[in-house]
């Protein structure tokens, strides 16, 4: 069954206020159709099952990919009972999958043993597409699941299955701060680049405990070169904060609290010993990718999380003096993949060619800077960048729209619909961030 969104009230609604509001009709057409993209093309909703959400042109779903293309719509769901419904349903399926296997990014709708990549060397099963293992995977739902139960009051739904999720995600990320000396996952890819496999025989590069949790690919599925990913151990430590609220007021668990908040401030005091890195005339910033072994990896990757998007994924302000200076450091020349062009500018990735930024980028870029106006003229320069599709891409030519990737990428359409809802007033739901300003100056307990 496909979403039918004309029977959604609220849906309907904003598609009416984008056309009333928005005074460049191209504009509306690009708001109305990327809004409207995931709920019309991706969910599949078979009778007596769950609902899945498949990530586009690839036809599995991606925990990561299935929890931001839901994001535009959550704050309706309070309003709507089959908007609520909806999202309620892919809690509860990723729950599934996550207990199913915590190292997994991907799933097949059924247990079907349909694999992406056949010959994969890892402990695979009939529910896995993939299964790289990238701590976003486990971050992403969490962040759902959090603006769902905000926005709806719904706490009930995480009485079940995401409380075992969440028991079986926290011995995965304990276990992944030792990985060299505890972990028994292994992934190999053979006959493939190396940005596919993992070095080593499947164990990848060399690293020793640091706090952090071992990540093996990057949220653009390539292999991290070092595998303390630090913006996925924020967007985690903002995930673990938000179990901590679940764990005092709904599941009244001592334990899993303590536990909780061990893991987070292990990963805090990790990143302040190993991310922070001096790079004149910017100042400290952070590293994108360390190893504890004294190497750190500086750049900026498209894909969330970044550490352009720390300010959305709460876990700073934007205001915070080294994120600034990341952030400056970022958008330029330094970052080996910042992308400037005729067209558009923006963070591109390893992942996709050279000259491409992905669209998805550019909008972090819009959303994490408090000037209100960044926001439109950010949203015209990418509704004049569609390559005459009437959709976001994966990535862009920076001089040329008519070249880009993934022309069906449900999660830039939803990021894109997100940037015009904040930009029309439709606040997000959101939380303080983690950090405060001079948390970098701060001593972490251990």
């Amino acid at each position: 069954m496909i979403f039918n969104w004309t029977e959604s009230a609220s849906l309907s609604g904003v598609v009416k206020h984008f056309k009333q509001t928005i005074k460049d009709k191209h504009l509306a057409e690009m708001a109305t159709n990327c809004f409207l993209n995931t709920i019309q093309t991706t969910v599949r909703w078979d009778p007596g099952d769950l609902p899945y959400v498949l990530t586009g042109d690839i036809s599995a779903m991606w925990l990561r990919d299935s929890s931001a293309q839901l994001e535009p719509y959550i704050r309706f769901a309070h309003e709507d009972p089959l908007l609520k419904s909806l999202i309620r349903g892919v809690v509860l399926r990723q729950a599934h999958y996550i207990v199913e296997d915590a190292y997994a990014n991907a799933f097949n709708q059924k247990a079907s043993g349909q694999h992406g990549f056949p010959g994969d060397r890892t402990d695979m099963g009939p529910w896995i597409y993939e299964r790289k293992f990238e701590i976003d995977s486990l971050a992403h739902p969490i962040r759902l699941w959090w603006m769902y139960v905000h926005a709806t009051g719904d706490v009930d739904v995480l009485r079940g299955a995401p409380c075992q999720a969440v028991t079986r995600m926290l011995e995965v990320l304990e276990c992944e701060q030792d990985h060299e000396a505890r972990s028994a996952y292994r992934f190999q890819r053979p006959g493939t680049n190396s940005s596919d496999t993992l070095l080593r025989c499947g164990l990848g590069p060399p690293s020793r405990p640091t706090g952090m949790i071992w990540s093996g690919f990057r949220p653009s599925d390539d292999a991290t070169t070092y595998p303390y990913l630090i913006p996925a151990q924020m967007f985690m430590a903002v995930s673990l904060d938000m179990i901590s609220e679940w764990a005092d007021t709904i599941w009244a668990d001592e334990d899993m609290q303590t536990r909780v908040q061990r893991l987070k401030s292990q990963i805090l005091a990790g990143i302040l010993r190993y991310g922070i890195r001096e790079a004149e005339p910017y100042g400290r910033i952070w590293a994108y990718e360390v190893d504890g072994l004294g190497n750190a990896l500086l750049m900026d990757d498209a894909n969330v999380p970044s550490l352009l998007a720390l300010p959305y994924l709460n876990f700073c302000a934007v205001d915070h003096p080294i994120y600034r200076n990341t952030r400056r450091w970022l958008l330029s020349a330094e970052n080996p993949y910042y992308y400037e062009g005729k067209m558009l500018s923006g963070v591109g990735s390893p992942h996709t060619p050279t000259h491409y930024a992905w669209p998805l980028a550019v909008i972090m870029q819009a959303m994490t800077e408090p000037l209100p106006r960044t926001a439109w003229d950010v949203a015209m320069k990418l509704a004049n960048a569609e390559g005459g599709t009437g959709l976001m891409h994966e990535s862009v030519d920076v001089d040329d729209p008519a070249r880009y990737t993934r022309p069906w990428f449900a999660w830039a359409n939803s990021m894109f619909a997100e940037l015009i809802l904040r930009a029309l007033g439709f606040d997000p739901i959101t939380r303080p961030p983690l950090v405060s300003r001079d948390w970098s100056q701060e001593r972490v307990i251990h």
